[in-house]
């Protein structure tokens, strides 16, 4: 499905940015893989180290990269905390620019070169908790409510000049993470990183074509 097409993926080193460049590989695809860290090389693979967070270090990354043909904003990160009117703004600082502001600075870095080039495929990772407030959430659901709707703005904004903006809205996904921080769950219930990557490659590929603004569930048994 993704045979020969040039796939960004961003968070590349966490465990669903691994998965999605295994699924992208095994499509067929041309993996360009971005992250502040690496833990190896990996084959096949261009790693490029950014801060995400910074648009300019993302707009660099980016220049010097031609005809990108899908984009799966991966990076991300989900923190519990204290009530609304309790949280720091260190907590709204770290979710915003750790969900929303990386996903944003991509954004704005590809899309004209998208544009340019006829089209394109973005995928951003909401959350299906963000579909409204949460206790000792409000950071977080704030966060992805945003990539929510920025998935939706675009979507609406770009979808006749051949560029589908979607997201996917995971339930908890099965990361030794989560196992750890909720050892007493069903984990067999968590929908797994493989999962949620072949969901993901799916909405990036010419098969999802007719798919524009769509927050998919993706909750396993959960």
């Amino acid at each position: 499905m993704l045979n020969g097409k040039s796939v960004l993926v961003t968070g590349a080193n966490g465990v669903l940015g691994r998965a999605v460049i295994t699924c992208s590989l095994n499509l067929g695809a041309d993996v360009i893989a971005l992250d502040r860290i690496f833990d190896g090389e990996r084959e096949g693979v261009a790693q490029v180290v950014v801060d995400l967070c910074d648009p300019d270090a993302v707009a660099a990354a980016v220049k010097g990269v031609a005809n990108i043909d899908c984009v799966f904003n991966i990076a991300g990160g989900f923190a519990m905390g204290p009530a609304v009117h309790e949280s720091a703004s260190s907590d709204w600082d770290l979710m915003l620019a750790i969900n929303f502001s990386t996903t944003r600075n991509m954004c704005e870095a590809v899309v004209p070169g998208m544009l340019s080039g006829g089209g394109g495929k973005i995928v951003n990772v909401g959350a299906l908790s963000a579909r409204e407030g949460q206790g000792n959430m409000g950071p977080y659901c704030v966060a992805k409510s945003a990539v929510m709707r920025l998935t939706e703005s675009m979507s609406k904004e770009l979808r006749d000049q051949g560029i589908n903006v979607n997201a996917v809205l995971p339930s908890i996904i099965d990361t030794p993470t989560n196992r750890t921080d909720m050892p007493d769950a069903d984990h067999s219930k968590w929908v797994r990183p493989e999962d949620l990557a072949a969901v993901i490659c799916f909405l990036g590929s010419d098969a999802a074509r007719a798919v524009h603004g769509a927050l998919v569930p993706v909750v396993g048994l959960s």
